[in-house]
């Protein structure tokens, strides 16, 4: 199993399984929805808020649990990114898809988070990771492990990439950096995660 395999699968575990929409028409009815919650939430609706947070609650929860590898932290991480979104909502312009948005907000927040941490543990104090994730969800913990292993900066492209499903050009776009560093970050995570998975792997 590669490396890139084995992380969008250990993503999906526990979840429940939710078949691809092919339909356009649904995709357009569902995309003008999100345009109607924008605006509404952008004129004070608490219930539009609320419909988008629900909407986009799970792919931002399971992205910055897989960065950090804390479910509480995880939790906090999205509720105040999105709260940060909404109070940037009037700017955002609802032609645009909310959740790259919102996305890029939680990984920046989840790469600060994790960088704090080790630092943290560089002045001695203890933090195990959680490999439990909310709403009875689990990773597999050698996959959990060895995304730990990764620098904070290549495992949030690793999950971008391969949880939630960017292309590198797109993660470009939502991050701000180069394609080219976005790659070279791509390219080394999968080859540590690749190593990381093989030698605990069974003998």
């Amino acid at each position: 199993m590669t490396a890139a395999l084995a992380i969008s699968m250990s993503a999906r575990s526990g979840s429940e399984k939710i078949a691809p929409i092919d339909d356009r028409r649904a995709r357009r009815r569902d995309e003008r929805s999100e345009r109607e919650w924008i605006r509404a939430a952008q004129s004070g609706s608490s219930e539009a808020a609320e419909a988008l947070f629900r909407r986009h609650w799970r792919p931002a929860y399971r992205a910055a649990y897989l960065v950090v590898r804390d479910a509480h932290a995880a939790e906090d991480i999205v509720q105040e990114a999105f709260l940060s979104a909404l109070r940037a909502l009037d700017r955002f312009d609802r032609r645009r898809p909310f959740g790259p948005w919102l996305h890029r907000i939680v990984v920046n927040r989840a790469i600060d988070w994790s960088r704090a941490r080790a630092l943290r543990r560089e002045v001695g104090e203890s933090s195990e990771p959680d490999s439990a994730g909310a709403a009875g969800e689990r990773y597999s913990d050698d996959v959990a492990a060895a995304l730990a292993a990764l620098p904070p900066e290549q495992r949030a492209v690793v999950v971008m990439r391969y949880v939630l499903g960017y292309t590198p050009g797109e993660i470009a776009r939502i991050l701000g950096f180069p394609r080219g560093t976005v790659n070279s970050r791509l390219r080394r995570g999968l080859d540590r995660l690749a190593s990381e998975l093989e030698e605990e792997g069974p003998p």
